[in-house]
């Protein structure tokens, strides 16, 4: 049964926990070898149940729900919890890729390619350089993968 499909049953009471899990923690693992830059897939995790008493050598992350849909920053191994700063947003704009920029403002729209000196995910604001003018403005990371200017 899928990860998150079980924790949903298991909220609404239509799925009983077994006895021995209440002296136990569930973790989710992933079940393949994911790579940094992978978003991670609820297919690529299970739960995994360790003692009550295990200590992990840095903070693990104990949902899956705040897994799904992340990337990862670095590689993450089978059967092994994953550690909270191991996971990341997914990157809308990457470093040096050409990206568009708009500004929009009154009903006025213009648009440019810009380079941004900057990863970015969702909402951040990074620095991009215009490739027509070479001067380096502010913008904001739009979840199409444009780069808001001004207007903010």
């Amino acid at each position: 049964m899928h990860v998150l499909l079980r924790l949903a049953l298991l909220a609404l009471g239509l799925v009983s926990v077994p006895a021995r899990a209440a002296d136990e923690l569930m973790l989710p693992v992933p079940t393949v070898t994911i790579y940094p830059g992978d978003t991670i897939k609820e297919s690529m995790l299970r739960l995994q149940a360790y003692p009550t008493t295990y200590r992990a050598r840095a903070a693990v992350i104990d949902a899956p729900l705040a897994i799904v849909g992340r990337s990862a920053r670095r590689m993450l191994l089978p059967g092994e919890p994953v550690p909270v700063n191991a996971i990341d947003d997914p990157r809308l704009v990457s470093r040096g890729a050409p990206t568009q920029m708009i500004f929009e403002e009154n009903g006025l729209v213009i648009t440019a390619v810009g380079a941004p000196l900057q990863n970015g995910g969702l909402g951040e604001t990074i620095r991009v350089r215009n490739t027509d003018t070479g001067r380096i403005i502010l913008g904001t990371v739009m979840a199409d993968g444009r780069i808001k200017i001004g207007g903010f």
